[in-house]
């Protein structure tokens, strides 16, 4: 059911995750595409911000800021997890892998080494607040028009 709390969570998550998208930009690998990066990262971020954030929203205000946290580390593991699932099939094109347990074990080998490289102070302190500020603005909008 739509209510207020789902589509800010929504709205305010596609932004942030746009955001750190561009945060994370600088820190591709020499030679990798960023261009399509947030294609992909924000639909993850409207996607949790109506499925996890949407619901909590509705709630008090402490479990609106933990349910921002929660939701804002929960799109950034799934869209590095898609991301790596997609360099992981890149790779599987050019016969890098000889079977397919060998290419799974891949995308969990490409998501830990780009959580390590991606997870700077910036990105993390942005995570946190943003997460926060979006619950926030979840629940007000919740408590305005719900």
């Amino acid at each position: 059911m739509p209510t207020a709390s789902r589509l800010v969570g929504a709205l305010t998550f596609t932004v942030l995750a746009f955001i750190i998208s561009t945060m994370i930009l600088p820190l591709l690998p020499e030679g990798t595409s960023g261009e399509s990066l947030w294609l992909l990262n924000c639909p993850v971020g409207l996607v949790c911000g109506w499925k996890i954030m949407g619901p909590r929203g509705e709630s008090t205000r402490l479990i609106a800021f933990a349910g921002g946290v929660t939701t804002s580390i929960a799109a950034f593991l799934v869209a590095i997890f898609l991301h790596a699932g997609i360099r992981m099939v890149n790779l599987s094109m050019r016969k890098i892998y000889h079977g397919v347990t060998e290419a799974i074990g891949a995308v969990f080998e490409i998501s830990m080494n780009w959580a390590t490289v991606f997870l700077t102070t910036d990105i993390v302190t942005t995570l946190i607040a943003g997460g926060i500020f979006c619950g926030w603005l979840s629940w007000k909008a919740q408590r305005y028009w719900g």
